[in-house]
């Protein structure tokens, strides 16, 4: 069997395309957003982050630790004020947006359960960035067994030489075992 190679792309070149096709869109989208001032300094003293000095994936990993300690406050810290949430096929157009509806669910998801990094691509253009990362979530949740693959985009942009994430997409697919 003969394969295409003009036709056929790579992961590693997919992963690439898809990214800079995302970095352009967001470069694009952030031509037209007001400027944001920030705090230098996360609100969390357990935190202890200075958003000045992280990189992209630091923001994305620190979101996910303030979730899992429940630190709602601290996890609001690491967004955007319009991020843009894509979850379960609703959408949320905000951080207070957010704030009010799914953010508190989503701390107890994930203090519930464990996840296991399955793998993980990341970028910078200028002054947007994207992680896109793959996961094996397990556990239980409100009385329900978790077992899924969960897969996210999270798009960051700089303001004032500090990283915030400016889009989240969050899809998640249950593993059945196979009988």
């Amino acid at each position: 069997m003969t394969k295409d190679y003009g036709t056929v792309l790579t992961n590693k070149r997919a992963t690439k395309v898809v990214a800079a096709a995302l970095a352009a869109a967001m470069l694009s989208a952030a031509a037209h957003s007001a400027p944001q001032r920030l705090p230098l300094k996360i609100s969390s003293a357990a935190l202890a982050v200075e958003i000045a000095a992280a990189t992209p994936v630091a923001i994305v990993d620190a979101f996910h630790a303030a979730l899992a300690r429940g630190d709602t406050r601290a996890a609001l810290d690491f967004l955007a004020e319009n991020v843009v949430i894509f979850e379960s096929g609703g959408v949320e157009r905000s951080r207070a947006e957010y704030a009010n509806h799914h953010l508190g669910a989503d701390a107890a998801f994930s203090a519930a359960v464990r996840r296991t990094r399955v793998s993980r691509s990341h970028g910078e253009a200028g002054d947007a960035a994207w992680v896109l990362s793959v996961e094996a979530v397990l556990g239980a949740y409100r009385g329900r067994a978790i077992n899924s693959r969960s897969v996210e985009t999270m798009l960051l942009r700089r303001f004032d030489s500090q990283w915030r994430i400016s889009h989240i997409h969050w899809s998640s697919k249950d593993i059945v075992p196979k009988k």
